[in-house]
């Protein structure tokens, strides 16, 4: 998606030399990016007046055709990061080329020469990032990857950095390709290389594309995104140099810091390390997670990856399993989280721990274990959390920051935090979890989204929702039926039984996923049989459909839940009798966890009539608002609706 497109000529008109009666161009970008996003803070807003400037004083130059295409701020595919600049068109030879520029005001920046980072200050704070180079090359690689245009038609992507207020010194390693090798694939500008940006641009676009790259790239076909767990046998092999996700932005930042860290570790016993790394749905923990493991054993260490769900756990060992890897490894790389009640201290040298927000109080036989977070930071020199407080979703998980923070304080560990922002599932639609938020009364947050980002249909008929489900597995085998776990599984030990999901009124009836398999999201002919949030959570899917039982229901007003219409046989609430707003947090982040595991999009069938025009109705808003926004900021009315 492209916030503001013109052509060059356009583009340093309203830049360089605008009207007394027009706007200027971070008006018209602010504009434009509130009809499409959402409000615009003051840091990106003074960011567009002061770098716009910059750059729209490179290109102007008869050198590049006034019709060369200008874009600002264009999102990429599945994600929530977006390219600042990019200009597009023809070279001397006819290639069609597009230059993405990533433009940086900062005036003071510090090496982190042994993280592969830099240094910066924002907003009055010292803040450890990707270099610019790596920024820009790593946006280029993502559109490369994803955008099916750029490979069919050999556009050829062109990254480059302007740091425009820079003022390098002798030997200045922020623009030294030795000390920062991304440069060679995203060179480096500072305030004194106007010229060679210029030169840089006219080489690879100084002929018009009328527009036609641009709207090529962004109303293409857009590939299927990665799945974790069809690349994860060529992310551990030690002899595999190539990156199956480049981490972007905050990914980056974080995987930097704390492979430093690891690479420092010693034989010798020394102080503990706890790494506590947060984030929503999709932010890519589990991507992460995964690098961090696959770095950490092709240094040398001893490093596993910890959860206590054993969905995800029990498909990345199937799927090492069909590359042929030993089970005795494949068990030791991949371990519960109860597995450490015994283990004597520091036997390993990492231990990732994903979804740390499920582990439990109690591990080991009969439960004899003290604390998992204790256990696992005995066990490590190096223990890292991902967590995301609002997936708990039974009474036995403990998981929190806080009890993480607590047990490391008792090993006398040094703690770091960090915070995942980028925003990988749900295409990259932070309005869409917003709505979610939002729409199951988890936390009021203002939203608004591009209903045609990501698709999102509630239904009244449960086996047409059901039939197209199935029609969407047709494409890649990675659609899946979920649902709220209100019916009881009677079929787990003999099919025979009956169905498990009965519901007279659609007369729909299916299984719950069957007992005689851990890998049921990845198991072929599994389309029939529907899961819960114990085999899907971790995982993701292109597209999910998911029933929403009579636990949720919408009256007088409000989106209610009802632990009494839990199944007999779903243990998640066991212990929370006299604890009803841990029960109603269960049921709600229950919810949010099943409507986020699609990647493109989520189909929704309500038992209750209510909740089911409840959630069409907040569509409905969200789509009135958008459209309405758009057409009140293309008209020049001031609009507010934040």
């Amino acid at each position: 998606m492209i916030i503001y497109k013109s052509t060059k000529k356009e583009f340093v008109e309203k830049t360089l030399r605008p009207q007394s009666e027009g706007k200027n161009i971070a008006d018209i970008v602010k504009d434009e990016f509130e009809k499409r996003i959402g409000k615009v803070n003051d840091g990106e807003y003074h960011a567009w007046q002061n770098s716009l400037r910059h750059i729209a004083g490179i290109i102007d130059t008869d050198k590049i055709n006034d019709n060369a295409s200008v874009c600002i701020e264009y999102r990429l595919p599945f994600q929530n990061c977006r390219i600042d600049f990019i200009i597009a068109g023809k070279d001397e030879a006819g290639a069609e080329n597009v230059v993405i520029v990533e433009l940086k005001q900062w005036s003071t920046v510090t090496p982190l020469v042994d993280e592969h980072l830099v240094q910066t200050v924002i907003n009055g704070k010292n803040k450890n990032l990707p270099h610019p180079s790596y920024q820009a090359w790593s946006y280029a690689v993502t559109l490369q990857e994803y955008n099916e245009c750029v490979q069919k038609d050999s556009v050829l992507l062109y990254p480059c950095a302007f740091m425009h207020n820079y003022v390098p010194f002798y030997d200045d390693p922020i623009i030294d390709n030795v000390v920062y090798k991304e440069i060679d694939k995203a060179p480096v500008f500072t305030c004194y290389d106007s010229a060679k940006l210029r030169d840089y641009i006219v080489s690879k676009v100084s002929k018009a594309d009328e527009g036609n790259v641009m709207y090529r790239i962004d109303y293409g076909r857009i590939k299927p995104s990665k799945s974790l767990q069809d690349v994860l046998a060529r992310m551990l092999d030690k002899n595999n140099e190539n990156n199956e996700f480049v981490l972007i932005d905050s990914q980056k930042s974080v995987f930097e810091f704390i492979m430093t860290r690891i690479r420092r570790l010693r034989n010798e016993s020394g102080k503990k390390q706890v790494f506590i790394i947060s984030g929503g749905p999709g932010t890519g923990k589990s991507v992460l997670a995964i690098n961090l493991l696959a770095a950490t054993i092709k240094d040398g260490k001893n490093g596993a990856y910890v959860t206590k769900n054993s969905a995800p756990r029990n498909v990345y060992k199937a799927k090492l399993a069909r590359e042929r890897y030993r089970k005795a490894y494949i068990n030791e790389l991949f371990k519960s989280s109860g597995s450490f009640v015994d283990c004597s201290e520091n036997s390993f040298d990492v231990l990732v721990v994903d979804e740390a927000h499920r582990l439990n109080a109690k591990s080991g036989l009969f439960g004899k274990g003290e604390n998992q977070i204790k256990e696992i930071i005995n066990a490590a020199r190096i223990s890292i959390f991902f967590i995301d407080e609002d997936q708990i979703v039974t009474a036995k998980d403990i998981g929190s920051i806080d009890e993480i923070k607590k047990f490391a304080k008792l090993a006398e560990a040094e703690v770091f935090r960090s915070q995942l922002e980028s925003q990988f599932r749900c295409n990259g639609s932070d309005g869409y979890l917003n709505f979610l938020d939002d729409v199951l009364e988890i936390k009021r947050k203002y939203y608004t989204f591009n209903p045609s980002d990501y698709e999102i249909v509630v239904y009244d008929d449960l086996n047409k929702m059901f039939d197209d489900i199935k029609m969407k597995n047709r494409v890649d085998d990675k659609a899946r039926m979920l649902a709220g776990y209100c019916w009881n599984w009677i079929s787990k030990d003999d099919h025979a039984s009956g169905y498990d999901i009965v519901i007279d009124d659609q007369d729909f009836h299916a299984y719950w996923n069957f007992n005689d398999t851990d890998t049921w999201a990845i198991d072929e002919d599994t389309i029939d049989q529907v899961g819960c949030i114990h085999t899907s959570q971790g995982l993701e899917f292109s597209y999910v459909g998911v029933i929403i039982g009579d636990d949720l229901r919408y009256e007088d007003g409000h989106v209610i839940t009802d632990p009494e219409k839990r199944a007999r046989t779903d243990k998640s609430l066991d212990g929370l009798k006299n604890n009803p707003e841990k029960k109603d947090k269960i049921i709600r982040d229950t919810y949010k966890t099943l409507l986020s595991r699609g990647m493109k999009g989520c189909y929704v069938y309500c038992t209750d009539k209510a909740l089911s025009q409840h959630i069409k109705n907040k569509l409905e808003e969200n789509q009135n608002i958008y459209y309405d926004f758009a057409k009140y900021m293309d008209d020049g009315i001031v609009a507010d609706f934040h």
